[in-house]
């Protein structure tokens, strides 16, 4: 139903899509997840067309609707948008507001619209709010109406733009409690959104973004369970990261410690847990790696998770095969044989850092 090719659209200060490739099959449910400004909320609008795009193409059922003589309009009948911000008129009822674009785009008579808003009330179940003002309801129950005025459009396709954000989390269960009955309806639907239980319980499909793009597609055992890149692992995990590179023996041991402290502070790292990071690092490159390498090219990375408390450092380093686990400094070995719950060497010939130390921090605050 949807094809995008080579999308991307770029400001003046930023360009959050690159290069976007994909195709969304009829009937997909598609969340896209990822961090902040990376492009999740962008690509939604421009397949809407309310940002146009810089470069590419987006096909909608074989129509190029990036082509200028393409009925825009008209390919918006197709498509439904519930943005974060709910956008009801204010001075209009509930079912006025579902009546206004029926009436207004499809030429629905006034009795047939009210029909279908009434029959729409009742699906996410306001049917008793049909002649409330908006400001008379909760957010919940107003994000509620405009999905059930999106619905009255009768779309082939529905785009919800974060459509939970905006909410008191007590309200936020029975927003996605209809768009979990909508899913069930067949039709196409895009949801951006940060709440990954519900995501992953939705769709048959996840969009993760990242670097400008749709860095992993898949479906949501996959993204979940056993995402293939490094940065949806670190997302879905919830994943704090340090990378810390050393190219020298007269490197900054100072200001990366200092590094390490600022990292542990920011993500509120346990301070147990936060002396063994610095100690592990420590021990590991000043203690075993620059005695023995000539000519050291050095990349640690540290990975805290916020959600279990875990950290680890992956060190990869240059040279000939060298397994810091034999060496004869019996002391630092000991030291990090007490700080850490693991500690594994990997060689890899044609990396171009091909030793690996992997160590996993051992969590005293968990026991």
């Amino acid at each position: 139903m949807i094809k995008i090719e080579h999308l991307k659209k770029e400001y003046a200060d930023v360009t959050p899509l690159k290069d976007v490739n994909v195709e969304i099959h009829d009937g997909d449910v598609i969340s896209v997840i990822g961090p902040s400004g990376t492009g999740k909320s962008t690509l939604l609008r421009c397949i809407n067309l309310l940002e146009p795009p810089t470069e590419g193409h987006i096909w909608i059922d074989g129509e190029d609707i990036t082509d200028r003589k393409c009925n825009v309009p008209l390919v918006r009948r197709k498509m439904g948008m519930v943005f974060q911000s709910f956008n009801l008129f204010g001075h209009l009822t509930v079912i006025e507001n579902i009546m206004l674009s029926p009436r207004d785009l499809l030429g629905m008579s006034r009795q047939e619209a009210y029909d279908t808003g009434m029959r729409l009330l009742r699906t996410v179940g306001l049917a008793e709010k049909a002649l409330n003002y908006p400001d008379e309801l909760s957010g919940g129950q107003k994000q509620r109406i405009a999905i059930a005025r999106t619905l009255a459009m009768n779309p082939d396709i529905i785009l919800l733009d974060e459509p939970t954000s905006a909410l008191d989390p007590t309200m936020v269960g029975e927003v996605q409690a209809v768009i979990r009955e909508l899913a069930k309806t067949g039709k196409t639907m895009m949801i951006v959104t940060h709440e990954m239980n519900f995501a992953r319980a939705i769709s048959n499909r996840v969009f993760y973004m990242d670097e400008g793009g749709i860095y992993e597609d898949g479906t949501p055992d996959q993204i979940f369970d056993h995402p293939q890149g490094d940065n949806t692992r670190r997302f879905v995990r919830r994943l704090k990261v340090l990378e810390l590179n050393i190219r020298s023996r007269d490197y900054d041991f100072l200001g990366m410690a200092s590094q390490i402290e600022a990292y542990c502070n920011k993500n509120q790292i346990p301070p147990k847990i936060a002396g063994q990071i610095r100690l592990a690092f420590e021990e590991t490159v000043e203690q075993l790696l620059m005695p023995a390498l000539e000519t050291p090219r050095i990349q640690a990375v540290v990975e805290y998770s916020e959600a279990t408390g875990n950290a680890e450092w992956t060190i990869r380093y240059s040279g000939s095969q060298l397994n810091v686990k034999v060496s004869d400094n019996d002391l630092a070995l000991s030291v990090l044989g007490g700080i850490t719950q693991t500690l594994d060497y990997t060689w890899n010939e044609s990396d171009e850092l091909p030793n690996q130390l992997r160590m996993k921090i051992r969590n005293k605050q968990a026991g």
